[in-house]
């Protein structure tokens, strides 16, 4: 089995530290602290990311730069306790806040404590209102653009039908039947998820049943049970579109369950559960965000706005705006 990477873009233009470039060569220097505040603790890919921060942040610190204190915050989904946990880091006097917002409307409100504190704020992951983002300067954004990896699914789905329809229309009708798992309610990349991919699909020639969907926020349990619901319902089931990977791994769960020999399931995240199942065959494939890269780039943008630095020397930047690049994998 081979696999394949569609590069969409080239890798944005991210510098290396160097000592010319580190705020300071001594560790005798006061450590710069940065708070991290996450929505939900136990989220695979969000886990991944926060984990690569540390990892980046120890790098810096063990190669000579000023050392890093960094300090995550579980909002366990709740908005009310991750304002809480802001105010007790701005409180506190972090150097600079690092935000994936439970819910993105709520950034005009820590935009503004981080502003009246003088805190530089990258939010991340979940992307605030632009009008927000910009009403500070000091306010920046690191993320993907939701659109693109939902048209890079419908890519994975394209190709396929392009190179062997006959592995995708299981009946031969002309018509793919399809069910799709979706994120939070509400949450602005499901929704862009949900509706680029399928619209991607019909653009690209293909004629769509939907025969039924629903909401597993992100999670493989809630997903698996969903999933078993769904091919009970719809034995015809001849695509599962998925949000992320996670919800992906638990339609993969619940196909085993049901032993079927099923693989048309597709994610998004690109987590390292999801790329195996990939290798595996277990998944068709999925859109790989990056979480190393998004982490990187967070912790190196968080470390220009605390030390005054220009942030266009770390990362591209456009509208206070970092887009991380994408990629496919797939498993033919």
């Amino acid at each position: 089995m081979k696999r394949h990477r569609t590069a969409v873009f080239a890798l944005a233009a991210l510098m290396l530290f160097s000592t010319g470039c580190r705020p300071g060569s001594g560790q005798e220097e006061e450590p710069l602290r940065i708070g991290v505040a996450v929505y939900e603790g136990t989220d695979t890919y969000i886990k991944n990311m926060t984990e690569s921060m540390q990892r980046y942040a120890d790098d810096w610190s063990q190669e000579g730069g000023r050392p890093i204190y960094l300090s995550v915050f579980d909002g366990r989904e709740s908005q009310s306790t991750q304002n809480e946990q802001i105010d007790r880091m701005v409180s506190l006097g972090y150097d600079v806040l690092c935000v994936n917002l439970v819910d993105r409307t709520d950034a005009s409100n820590v935009v503004n404590k981080a502003r009246t504190a003088d805190i530089p704020v990258v939010f991340f992951n979940r992307e605030p209102v632009q009008e927000d983002l910009e009403s500070w300067d000091k306010a920046y954004y690191v993320g993907s653009d939701a659109h693109q990896s939902a048209q890079l699914q419908a890519q994975i789905v394209l190709d396929l039908w392009g190179e062997d329809r006959s592995a995708l229309d299981l009946d031969g009708d002309g018509i793919l039947q399809y069910v799709i798992l979706e994120g939070e309610s509400r949450h602005q990349d499901a929704m862009i998820r949900t509706e680029v991919s399928v619209q991607a699909l019909r653009e690209g020639g293909i004629a769509l049943e939907r025969l039924g969907s629903g909401i597993a926020n992100w999670d493989r349990s809630q997903a698996a049970a969903l999933t078993e619901r769904l091919l009970t319902e719809h034995p015809d089931v001849e695509l599962i579109l998925c949000n992320n990977d996670d919800m992906a791994l638990g339609a993969a769960d619940a196909v085993e369950r049901l032993g079927l020999d099923f693989h048309n399931i597709v994610g998004i995240d690109g987590i390292p559960e999801g790329l195996e199942a990939v290798e595996e065959g277990r998944l068709l494939g999925t859109v790989v965000m990056d979480y190393d890269a998004h982490g990187e780039t967070i912790l190196r943008l968080a470390v220009a706005l605390a030390t005054g630095e220009d942030v266009s020397e770390v990362a591209e930047v456009e509208a206070q705006t970092v887009l991380i690049p994408m990629y496919i994998e797939k498993n033919w």
